[in-house]
């Protein structure tokens, strides 16, 4: 089965919370309210070297498709 790069989620145990998944590696949540992000992948030193740099982009990326898919909501 394919999935879209992101995938937005919700949850009535959390009704404020809006979670962007990230399906491709490395796979995270990201809670937009509070811009809280939970790893789906076990990382050793080296490869949390890497994350550090591109994860700022990855979050900058799912807060941009959100935006976009709000967008397509409203029209």
């Amino acid at each position: 089965m394919e999935f879209p790069k992101f995938l937005l989620g919700d949850n009535t145990d959390f009704p404020t919370a809006i979670f962007v998944v990230h399906t491709e590696y490395p796979r995270f949540i990201i809670n937009l309210e509070n811009d809280e992000v939970e790893w789906l992948e076990d990382f050793t030193q080296e490869d949390e070297k890497e994350l550090e740099s591109e994860s700022e982009n990855l979050i900058n990326m799912a807060t941009q498709f959100y935006d976009r898919e709000v967008s397509r909501y409203e029209e």
